[in-house]
Order: C-alpha cells, then sequence, then structure tokens
C-alpha cells in the first residue's frame, strides 16, 4: 500500500519567544515491512539530525529568534506491506522488561493480565480494549497506565501504556510505538500509537483501540519504553507566555494536497491553536 501522509502542528505563544528546543522523531525509517519513498520535514527553525538510544531517527529543532509561533509540517510517500527483513535488535530486550512511571502496573492491573497467561495476546488486547472504553479527553499524556486502567477509559496512548504493562507482568517484552494510521476517510486529528510485543523470536504488533493486528494501514515514527521516549514532538522554551497548539494528520493514497489546500489547513490550525490559548 503506497501511502501519503501529511502531518501539520502548530504552536502560537502569546509572548514573544526568544528560544525554543525541541526533539522530533517524526521521520520513518525503512524496516518493519514499510519502505520510504521520500520524506521532508519544514520548520521554522535549524534542525539536526541524529539517531536516539532506540534507534529512531531523530531531530533537534532550534530556533534561537524570537517567534511568536512554530509550525512544524512533515510529509512524504511510505509505502507499506513490503517484504519485512529481520530487524537488528540494537538493544537487550531486557531493556523492554523496565518499567516506566506510565507503563508500570499495579495489582489490578496484574491480576487482569495473568488471567491471559496461557492464552494468545490478541485475546487481553481484546480483553483490555473492551475494560477501557476509547474516551478522548478523559486522560492527559501524563497518567499512568494503572490510572487509566482503573478509570476504564483513555485514547491510544493509554491503551498502549496499559498494554505494556500487563505484558511485563506475563514476562514478555513489549515496547511503545507511535506513528500514523490509514483509516477510511484519510483523516486523523493525531498521531497514533500501539505496542509491538517480543514473542516466538519476533515483534508481533497489536493495535489495541482497534483491536487488530498492525498491519499495511500502520506507518512506523519512533518505539520506545512509554510515550516519552517515543513522542513525535517533545521541548521546552524561554518565556512565550501561554500556549497554544493544534495537529491534524492526512494519510491517503490519492496523492499529496496541493499547495492551496496546505494552506488552508495552516490558517485552521493556527486558528485552533489560537483558540486553545484562550
Amino acid at each position: 500500500m503506497l501511502l501519503n501522509i501529511e502531518h501539520q502542528t502548530h504552536y502560537v505563544f502569546s509572548e514573544v519567544v526568544p528560544y525554543t528546543i525541541q526533539q522530533l522523531r517524526l521521520t520513518p525509517r525503512n524496516g518493519e515491512g514499510q519502505q520510504v519513498k521520500h520524506w521532508q520535514i519544514k520548520v521554522n527553525g535549524q534542525l539536526t539530525a541524529f539517531e536516539d538510544a532506540f534507534g529512531n531517527l531523530a531531530h533537534t529543532l532550534v530556533i534561537d529568534q524570537p517567534h511568536e509561533e512554530l509550525v512544524i509540517t512533515v510529509c512524504g510517500e511510505v509505502e507499506t506491506g513490503v517484504e519485512p527483513t529481520t530487524p537488528s535488535q540494537t538493544l537487550a530486550l531486557d531493556v523492554y522488561l523496565r518499567e516506566t512511571p506510565l507503563t508500570q502496573a499495579d495489582a489490578a492491573m496484574a491480576a487482569f493480565a495473568h488471567q491471559f497467561a496461557a492464552a494468545p495476546l490478541t485475546d487481553m488486547m481484546q480483553a483490555l480494549r473492551e475494560h477501557m472504553q476509547y474516551i478522548p479527553g478523559a486522560t492527559l499524556v501524563d497518567t499512568p497506565a494503572a490510572e487509566a486502567f482503573r478509570l476504564g477509559k483513555g485514547v491510544c496512548q493509554d491503551h498502549a501504556h496499559t498494554f505494556i504493562g500487563c505484558c511485563h507482568q506475563l514476562g514478555l517484552p513489549a515496547r511503545y510505538v507511535s506513528g500514523y494510521l490509514f483509516t477510511a476517510d484519510g483523516h486523523l486529528m493525531q498521531t497514533h500509537a500501539w505496542v509491538d510485543v517480543w514473542q516466538h523470536d519476533q515483534w508481533l504488533g497489536l493495535d489495541v483501540s482497534n483491536g487488530i493486528l498492525t498491519d499495511e494501514t500502520h506507518v512506523r515514527l519512533a518505539t520506545g519504553l512509554d510515550y516519552r521516549s517515543a513522542s513525535p514532538v517533545t521541548g521546552s522554551r524561554m518565556g512565550g507566555g501561554r500556549e497554544g497548539m493544534a495537529s491534524m494528520v492526512h494519510v491517503n493514497q490519492h496523492g499529496s494536497l496541493t499547495d492551496k489546500q496546505r494552506a488552508q489547513y495552516q490558517q485552521q490550525l493556527r486558528q485552533q491553536a489560537q483558540a486553545a490559548q484562550q
């Protein structure tokens, strides 16, 4: 499947910002069943490329001139469903058994996980999906898995964190994956997240939010122990007052956006970011 992707993120600030630094994990790499045909990041700042500890292609973004807005646009074309190559294991699997504050299981999660000790992982995935309703706004990006599990609701990040914690209870290495998902209408408001679990000498991708194994509709951006280590955008700034942010993702098979469409979406995002700033 040949997928065209456009991802825009727009920040606005109530006061002038003298300095911003961010880490971007917004570049997919070849392998794991995907082939990047072309990819571009456009920002109003300086980019320095590097590879992080998890093997993700990343960039450091620095803006050292006064600014009141920050616009990040990535676009490109990725072919999915290609013959997978044997992934290079850059880190020991034990690394993916480490708990973090976002994935740590409590007694309730442990009891839930152990019900599926002898069952296929897809059974635990479906049960967790039934237990945790997908409700945007019910949690925050730093909500721990145990709290989201107790609430019984959350979004893809919460599903991923909780499933990782449950896998750890079963002694299974698991990692957080951020990326894009092709849907029928080709439109997402945010990036997506799912889980890789090491089983039978390979990584198995499970999309808990949709109750499916990952397939050619998924495009991988980055992996890590949790959202914090695989987040598409993280960073900090000096000053700037209140911040508003809006983002939009388009994944389709019909070619890239026109310049006119891109400008229209950028204007919409600016307005949404300004509204979020209030």
